[in-house]
């Protein structure tokens, strides 16, 4: 059987292939084909070359990824696989063959790379395994480790908790398995959205790869083969969350420089001992190149500071706008290097380093490649077990269940054994007691009254993580699937779409403590919220009316609402007047980190997301909180805005601005928020826009793999203007998904010289519709909430740098 691409009415294609490994080639192949322009980007973020064609604004990514030899793991993570496990890596080689073959012809329908003048490259063994690292290197948030040494250092250990949350940068996602005894069908289903940056093109490829082995439906990831985190092979199906576990970590080295150039490391038993050393230089398109030293000791790569104290004034220089203006900017400036802890001579800043870096993949040379191949050949969920126990990286929670009732509920991932301050803050490399002593035996969760949930927050994960997301999510997922004993695959989306926002109530709380009545007044002395008398001030007519209409708010963030609205520019004022006070101002200019690491260190992200815990705290430096929130409330009283969805909009990521701004399609806005089930992600404070959210919806039905159901923010295709670029976003946007479609016979072939199949645009459940137009309000305007700076907007980590460790929550 020569290898066949099929594609449906929405130009998802449908591969089939003699074997697995034809079927690889093919798979890469039709990637090169759709999304030639993103393969290009995410391999040479891999390398640290992006900066070479995107220019300035990559430099930061590209020293990182240098300093933290990427590439260089990703090459011994692959020589391993060759040794251990031939037949994946022959398949992961076919992969490579494949989009290799189709590169060029990619590339000439996709605009980008003229624009650019980048070249379509030539891929080689080991560079999706370097796709795998790069997108997942930021995942577990090691960058948090910084945040806490910084409230540790100025406001003392106590303090930490006072932020804890899943903040800026860390992702994760919904999922939800309800078992045969409460589905219509009496088969399980899965259902969940992965929460991510939007991405376009977005990070998910939905695909079926085919052949005899296997037949599988699911989202992959471009660049690498197989169908890793969402997958049903029509036996059996699978779905991950971000575990929130803890596995990587930072040490803080002392180096010194040998009289021949090279550098030596101060190791645990108090003997000095050489350190890797090379320089590399990266290219930067319309400016200079930029060396980087890299230094590798023997617990990782040196990712912050060197071992030139003349760095520190070169990163001191730019280091005094690294506040909350431009924390989420992952913009270059120059190599960041210091030597100890003080302040730079340039700006005064305080600098940290030289800092390693630690991440099981270097240390083991495994990147879990091997699961991949027995994910898609598995046929119940003790085949999914085996496989998961190969999983490395990253760290998830995995649902599984299959069409003969077994379900499964696990963690999976490699967490390294070592004490507990390792997993909190930077520790001293030099001191003994630091070290790694082996893994963690991954543990099960349960599936209870028929259900289980997964949404980031504390579970079977617990005793591998420090900080989890907010229970609300899972909370109120939980108490949806309760309202009704029996569930099918169509119901499913409606849990997806649910706007109630749990962690609104503190804040609430603060407002009805406010007195407002003649004798300034209304019954309550703030006494029972933190922190507020309720002063003695009257609230103006305007004041009082606002807070009169949030109080009976039904607390949904609902796009058409003007109330959510309302609730978000008063939440936004709080925070800012936080961010504000004196007793966190230390906080507000962190020491000279490297750009990619900003946004976990920006006061003002942090307070947005943990301003529940702010409000509740039984005291607070002795901030008047409640004068605040009536500060906060008199000043949107006084505005005008109108409904949620006129603010917040989305703002996906990519990799290079559209060439015509003005002529390119204005974003929706969006119903959601942070911990709403729809978690379309503000950045309290800083602004309304939402560059996170669902990165692709799936249900898998157990009962017949044709009613299972999915959907991506954008489309099948990568390539700007075709006509499958962004036909899914209508549908995303109302919470309709497409049909899994699995008859061969309701397929078009594609030759391979028309990608865009059918010329009618099928309807949510695959019916023809004449209108596949959005019919959301797509017109571009401001709102409250959102900063009238432009530059406090880099504060919201809208940089993909940020997200990296955002692939699922």
């Amino acid at each position: 059987m020569s290898t066949e691409t099929y594609r449906d009415a929405w130009g998802i294609p449908h591969l089939r292939a003699a074997d697995a490994r034809a079927l690889a080639r093919a798979q890469g192949r039709v990637t090169a084909h759709d999304r030639a322009w993103q393969l290009e980007v995410e391999r040479h973020r891999s390398q640290g070359t992006s900066a070479a064609f995107l220019g300035a604004d990559a430099l930061g990514w590209d020293l990182f990824a240098r300093r933290a030899r990427l590439d260089d793991t990703a090459r011994r993570c692959f020589a391993r696989l060759e040794r251990q496990d031939p037949g994946t890596a022959d398949w992961v080689r076919a992969y490579v063959d494949g989009v290799n073959e189709g590169l060029a012809e990619g590339a000439g329908r996709a605009p980008e790379f003229e624009r650019t003048g980048l070249a379509p490259g030539r891929w080689e063994d080991w560079h999706p395994l370097g796709v795998w690292l790069a997108t997942h290197i930021l995942f577990a948030g090691f960058p948090a480790k910084l945040w806490r040494e910084e409230v540790v250092r100025h406001l003392g250990a106590d303090a930490v908790g006072l932020f804890a949350t899943d903040g800026p940068g860390t992702a994760g996602s919904n999922g939800w398995l309800v078992d045969g005894t409460r589905t219509a069908t009496g088969r399980a289903v899965i259902a969940g959205d992965p929460h991510r940056f939007i991405e376009d093109p977005g990070v998910y490829q939905q695909i079926r790869l085919s052949c005899p082995e296997f037949d599988v439906v699911g989202f992959a990831v471009p660049g690498l083969p197989g169908i890793a985190h969402f997958g049903h092979t029509g036996h059996v199906a699978w779905a991950i969350t971000n575990a929130m576990a803890d596995y990587q970590d930072l040490y803080r080295e002392r180096l010194r420089r040998t009289a021949t150039g090279g550098v030596e490391a101060l190791d645990p038993d108090g003997r000095w001992r050489a350190a890797h050393r090379h320089v590399e230089t990266v290219e930067v398109a319309g400016g200079n190149p930029v060396e980087v030293e890299v230094v590798e000791t023997a617990r990782g790569p040196v990712v912050i500071g060197g071992c030139d104290p003349r760095a520190d004034a070169e990163a001191g220089a730019g280091a005094d706008t690294a506040t909350d203006a431009d924390a989420g900017k992952a913009a270059g400036a120059g190599v960041v290097a210091a030597v100890g802890t003080g302040t730079t001579a340039a700006s005064g800043v305080a600098s940290v380093g030289p800092v390693s870096l630690r991440y099981p993949p270097r240390v083991t040379e495994d990147l879990g490649m091997s699961a991949l191949l027995p994910l898609l050949r598995a046929r119940e969920v003790a085949d999914v077990d085996r496989a998961l126990d190969l999983w490395a990286e990253p760290v998830n929670v995995v649902q599984a269940a299959d069409t003969e009732g077994g379900v499964l509920h696990r963690v999976a991932g490699r967490v390294p054994v070592r004490g507990a301050d390792n997993r909190r803050r930077i520790v001293p490399a030099w001191e003994p007691g630091h070290a790694w002593e082996g893994w963690h035996e991954t543990p099960y969760g349960t599936v209870e009254d028929g259900v289980a949930v997964m949404a980031n927050q504390r579970g079977p994960a617990t005793p591998l993580g420090v900080e989890f997301a907010p229970p609300h999510r899972a909370d109120r997922i939980r108490e949806l699937l309760a309202e009704r004993p029996v569930w099918s695959a169509p119901d499913m989306p409606a849990i997806h779409m649910d706007t109630h926002l749990a962690s609104a109530g503190p804040l609430l709380d603060h407002l009805a403590a406010l007195p407002d009545g003649p004798d300034g007044s209304d019954g309550s002395d703030g006494s029972d919220v933190p922190g507020g008398s309720g002063g003695s001030d009257r609230l103006t007519p305007a004041a009082a009316g606002l807070r009169a209409r949030l109080l009976g708010w039904d607390r949904r963030m609902a796009a058409d609402s003007v109330e959510a609205a309302a609730f978000a520019a008063v939440r936004g004022a709080v925070v800012r007047r936080l961010a504000a006070q004196p007793a966190f101002a230390a906080l507000a200019a962190p020491p000279a980190y490297p750009d990619v690491f900003r946004p976990w260190l920006s006061l003002t992200v942090r307070i947005g997301f943990a301003l529940e815990h702010l409000l509740r705290a039984e005291e607070l430096y002795g901030i008047d909180r409640a004068g605040l929130v009536r500060e906060a409330l008199e000043e949107v009283a006084g505005g005008a805005f109108g409904p949620w969805g006129d603010s917040h909009r989305l703002a996906p990521w990519r990799a290079l601005d559209p060439a015509d701004p003005s002529a390119a399609d204005p974003e929706p806005g969006l119903a959601g928020d942070h911990d709403c089930v729809l978690c379309t992600s503000a950045v309290p404070g800083i602004t309304d826009l939402s560059a996170r959210g669902p990165a692709a919806r799936y249900v898998w039905d157990l009962a017949r793999r044709e009613d299972s159901l999915w959907v991506v923010p954008f489309g099948a295709s990568g390539v700007t203007g075709s006509a499958h670029h962004r036909d899914q976003l209508p549908l995303w946007l109302r919470g309709e998904l497409v049909p899994v479609v699995t008859d061969w016979d309701r397929l078009t072939r594609d030759t391979g010289h028309d990608e865009d199949g059918p010329g009618s645009k099928p309807g949510p459940h695959g019916k023809p519709s004449s209108d596949g137009s959005d019919n959301s309000d797509c017109n571009d305007i401001g709102g409250i909430g959102d900063s009238n700076d432009s530059s406090d907007r880099n504060d919201s980590s809208d940089s993909k740098d940020s997200e990296e460790n955002d692939d699922e929550r």
